[in-house]
């Protein structure tokens, strides 16, 4: 009840300071106020830092971002709702939940459709992804941009993933994705949605018996400490979507847009490179911790999920899929 109520006070405190946001009056600082659940240890949330600076420096001090970390106004799902109605500004969730909002973003949740790094930020960049982001406008949000968030792996408490078959019997936490929890279930496990905010309990607590996530939140969330097997399967390549409320990006000038605009893509490039560091550095300290990172052949999880991919054919997904197939 305590963490309610303190939850409910900072919507409130951030829902009178947008009082000023995208403000014409030249005397004032418009001030965007930035949610996101991440630690700010986190790559992305040092993206942000970096965004907010290079809107200072663009604006000349006339935009700044105050940012609200580690899950301060509430999980995705909820500053989602908060965008919706112009209380907060921006966020940043996981593509895979905004298949609820945008059908299409179910392409993200579908295993081991990118052949490399490459492809993956090729499709991004294309007129397919540029078209993704703006699919979110009829649901009163504003895509900005993606970061990167690597590739998704299993790792579990028991008994390492090798193969399809060890999955079997074993319940995986996974994203409130559809599409997410139909690609466990297809590679033999038991899918089982869990907040994020609840998942080093719930491991804890054999709720779930592992998860599936990239290097740098599984060595931030300290889900290392639990789950000691870390197999390197990499079925998914689900970036991070930067939203921004359309109510507060269409109360913003056209200058002001533009400031934005420009300062989020610098922040996209610092990012990858951090990001990149990042996963080389969580690697390294979770098998100095003792973790057993397993890289296992991928033959045999790409071969079980082939029947999902066939049943996908002739849908506007399986088109979507063929399209970045052929990129």
């Amino acid at each position: 009840m305590f963490k309610t109520i303190i939850r409910l006070t900072s919507v409130v405190a951030v829902s009178l300071a947008l009082a000023s946001c995208g403000s014409n009056n030249d005397s004032e600082v418009t001030t965007l106020r930035l949610g996101h659940t991440l630690d700010t240890q986190h790559s992305v949330h040092q993206a942000m830092v970096y965004f907010g600076e290079r809107l200072s420096e663009l604006s000349d001090g006339a935009m700044d971002v105050k940012i609200y970390p580690s899950s301060q106004l509430g999980t995705e799902r909820e500053m989602i709702e908060l965008l919706q109605i112009g209380s907060l500004s921006m966020t940043k969730v996981s593509a895979s939940p905004l298949e609820g909002f945008v059908p299409a973003m179910k392409i993200f949740s579908i295993p081991y459709i990118f052949r490399d790094n490459d492809h993956f930020w090729k499709v991004l960049n294309s007129e397919v992804g540029k078209g993704l982001l703006k699919g979110v406008e009829p649901f009163r949000l504003k895509g900005l941009a993606y970061y990167d968030a690597g590739s998704r792996s299993f790792y579990t408490n028991s008994k390492p993933i090798r193969t399809p078959a060890d999955l079997a019997g074993m319940k995986i936490r996974v994203l409130n994705s559809p599409t997410a929890v139909r690609t466990v279930r297809e590679l033999g496990g038991a899918a089982t949605p869990v907040a994020w905010g609840e998942l080093y309990t719930a491991l804890q607590q054999g709720v779930v018996d592992g998860a599936e996530n990239n290097p740098p939140s599984y060595y931030l969330s300290r889900h290392y400490e639990i789950a000691r097997y870390y197999s390197l399967d990499e079925h998914t390549s689900v970036p991070d979507v930067m939203l921004m409320s359309l109510r507060v990006w269409e109360n913003l000038t056209d200058q002001q847009q533009a400031w934005v605009d420009e300062a989020m893509q610098d922040s996209v490039l610092f990012q990858r490179k951090a990001w990149q560091a990042s996963t080389l550095d969580s690697l390294a300290k979770v098998k100095a911790d003792g973790v057993e990172v397993i890289y296992p052949d991928k033959k045999p999880f790409v071969e079980a999920v082939k029947p999902f991919h066939e049943s996908l054919r002739g849908t506007a997904v399986g088109d979507l899929i063929s399209q970045i197939k052929a990129m």
